[in-house]
């Protein structure tokens, strides 16, 4: 199938010396894949697990603790997904990991025992490595050039943002309809048929944009490996690595225990399933908005702004609103925060760090991130278990969102001063000739 180029809405827009810039079915696929991945793989697990508990007679920290032991692994293999992807093995990496999914969430289906149900877990959890955003950002960075990948990251979150509207509400229907067991069969087969085919047949390695002019007096200046070397001496680096660390860390705790921390604050099933799923519309308004209005804006700026708005949004919750309205409209600007924080981790590599090795990069950027991931749910689950109440749980996440705030608003205050000393050297050096 030919691609064509395509802005953020799908609309045609003019192509970039020669290379094919955000094309349309690349992105399309990406991000129906994005949508199942992160619903089948993320979104569901609360769900199942509250389901689980019931049927098997487990607590809550042995549940979380498979998962937590899953995103360990998933941390590691972080930066060789983005190395890969950076040689060109998008393609075989993202199928593969798609079928291997759907097998394990149908040998998930089977288990009886913890044993393995902490097997099958911790290489679900794994896969995530190579099936969420990270590796999909990774693949537009490697078609267009990372430095014309803005618009393609932006179609694929406007995409994945569907994840948590379109699977929570189907998961929930599966569980009432059937019950767990046939609910990941279902998943499995969206893994293993929708995901698996989508990227084998438009992820096209050969389409690749590596060959501009730019790049080639890039790559003849220093090497990837260099460039990777190179941004650890940056205080940039470190910051941004600490911002998306506590990032992840409120994102993850929040997403894994908001279903019961909403019901443990007096809301029905129905209503917190409608509350949750009004994040994911939240997330692609928020996106639309920053892809019409802040076009012209750096992610820098951007980012500076959408992320003060996270402590506002737990502190609230951690007042233990007993108004459904007030837990909407969190969930709202949640999402729509949210959503434009994920397109702003997408592009900070190319904009505040390097133009080079952006898979590398970026996977060591998300390694502690993944980290976070696997710690947070079990910490969460831990907290509760202390007090039998979400209310510590929630200022803890407050805390982590506090940190975020301030260690980005450090970053991108460095990386303009960096910036300007740069532009201010290039200018002197132009006078004196």
């Amino acid at each position: 199938m030919a691609d064509s180029h395509v802005d953020v809405l799908g609309k045609p827009a003019r192509p970039s010396h020669g290379t094919e810039d955000n094309p349309r079915g690349l992105i399309v696929a990406l991000g129906i894949g994005q949508v199942c991945a992160w619903g089948s793989l993320y979104y569901s697990f609360p769900l199942i697990a509250e389901a689980m508990m019931a049927e098997l007679g487990w607590s809550r920290t042995d549940v979380y603790g498979a998962a937590t032991i899953g995103l360990v692994f998933a941390g590691f293999l972080a930066y060789p997904v983005g190395v890969a992807v950076d040689k060109g093995h998008g393609r075989a990496l993202m199928t593969g990991t798609s079928l291997l999914a759907g097998l394990l969430l149908a040998v998930w289906s089977q288990v009886d025992s913890l044993l393995g149900f902490y097997l099958v877990i911790a290489g679900i959890g794994a896969l995530q490595a190579a099936a969420l955003y990270e590796p999909a950002f990774a693949v537009i960075a490697r078609r267009v050039g990372p430095t014309r990948a803005r618009s393609g990251i932006t179609a694929i979150t406007l995409w994945g943002g569907f994840a948590s509207t379109v699977f929570i509400p189907l998961v929930q229907f599966l569980l009432d309809r059937w019950g767990w067991r046939e609910a990941l069969l279902v998943l499995a087969l969206v893994n293993g048929l929708v995901c698996a085919a989508a990227y084998f047949c438009f992820i096209r390695p050969e389409k690749d944009a590596l060959h501009s002019a730019h790049t080639a007096h890039e790559t003849a200046l220093t090497t990837d490996g260099q460039e990777v070397r190179a941004v650890f001496h940056r205080p940039v680096f470190w910051l941004l690595m600490l911002a998306l660390t506590a990032y992840a860390g409120a994102f993850t705790a929040f997403t894994f225990h908001m279903y019961p921390l909403l019901l443990e604050g007096g809301l029905s099933t129905a209503n917190v399933v409608w509350a949750i799923a009004t994040i994911g519309p939240a997330q692609v308004a928020g996106r639309i908005l920053i892809s019409i209005f802040g076009s012209r804006m750096s992610m820098r700026r951007i980012g500076t702004f959408v992320v003060a708005v996270f402590p506002v949004v737990f502190v609230v919750l951690a007042l233990a609103p007993s108004s459904m309205w007030v837990v909407v409209a969190v969930c709202v600007v949640y999402g729509a925060g949210n959503g434009i924080f994920t397109i702003v981790r997408g592009l900070v590599v190319p904009e505040m760090l390097s133009r080079r090795a952006y898979g590398a990069i970026n996977g060591l950027l998300t390694f502690p991130s993944t980290l976070a991931r696997a710690l947070a749910p079990l910490a969460a689950a831990l907290l509760w278990s202390s007090t039998m109440s979400y209310g510590v749980v929630v200022w803890s996440i407050a805390a982590c969102a506090g940190l975020l705030t301030l260690s980005f608003w450090l970053a991108a205050w460095t990386s303009h001063s960096s910036t300007r000393r740069q532009v201010e050297v290039v200018l002197s050096e132009n006078k004196r000739y």
